[in-house]
């Protein structure tokens, strides 16, 4: 085992270098980076037109008067929780944007020329030492190159398992939720639109059309409003759905993910005891 296991290491420690300098790793997860940023950069658009449409349905209201009898349709009032969340819901999703630029970032900066060649130095002294040394190599050097292949391959490893994650299990729940949080951003703007404004002159057949209009309205106000509390009610489920795809991408599964790596690490080179 202990023949198989001298020739493994330096196997593995060519594999390592031979990664960091061909980076077929670093374009996969820079690609997968970029994927998760157009999607959070669309889901952050997405909340700004819901926010907008909510906004301007707030500042609503629907007089409806035919025959002096006063009908007011406020849909603000029962827009207000959901556009609190809302607005909450953009800037958690402008956040995930930032994550996956700051991910692309990171991916850059680990697969720069600079680490490689450091990476290179370490790992070949250490492996000189392991081989031709009258002593075993130094553990701090061992655990120095354990933290170099970290920098340089833990964040597209990362990268590359939370968009596996997502592809898995999260891909088809998040086109479900962004299509209905659409779908809902165009119900609430009908539902909340108020009615053109009377012109100053018209003629008697455009008032009695406009007068029956008005009296359609006033019966069809408690469905219009119920209407707008379903909509709104389904436009926040979704958000609640968009918000845990986006937290488990961008900070539950890459925390765990970082967290294995590190572990699995800290046994390879910590001494075995007998």
């Amino acid at each position: 085992m202990n023949r198989h296991l001298r020739w493994l290491l330096p196997l593995g420690a060519l594999l390592v270098l031979a990664l960091a300098w061909a980076g077929p790793v670093d374009r996969l997860a820079d690609e997968q980076s970029e994927a998760g940023l157009k999607r959070a950069l669309a889901t952050f658009a997405a909340a700004r037109v819901l926010n907008g449409v909510i906004s301007v349905a707030q500042g609503t209201e629907i007089a409806v008067e035919p025959a002096g009898v006063g009908v007011t349709f406020a849909p603000g009032q029962v827009l207000d929780p959901v556009n609190d969340l809302v607005e909450q819901f953009s800037t958690l999703m402008l956040t995930a944007s930032v994550s996956f630029g700051v991910q692309k970032a990171l991916v850059f900066i680990g697969g720069h020329h600079a680490v490689s060649g450091l990476l290179t130095v370490l790992v070949l002294g250490w492996l000189a030492w392991r081989q031709f040394g009258s002593t075993p190599p130094s553990p701090m050097l061992g655990r120095m190159v354990l933290l170099l292949i970290l920098v340089r391959f833990a964040v597209p490893m990362v990268a590359l398992g939370s968009d596996a994650a997502y592809r898995l299990f999260l891909a088809d729940r998040y086109e479900a939720s962004q299509a209905a949080l659409t779908l809902s951003t165009t119900e609430v703007g009908a539902l909340g639109r108020t009615q053109p404004p009377a012109p100053a002159e018209e003629t008697v057949g455009q008032r009695m059309n406009r007068w029956w209009n008005e009296t359609t309205e006033n019966f069809d106000v408690s469905e219009r409003l119920e209407a707008l509390k379903e909509a709104a009610a389904r436009a926040t489920e979704h958000i609640v759905e968009l918000i845990v795809i986006f937290l488990l991408q961008t900070l539950i599964v890459p925390t765990a993910l970082l967290w294995g790596l590190w572990r699995a690490g800290i046994m390879l080179v910590q001494p075995r005891r007998t």
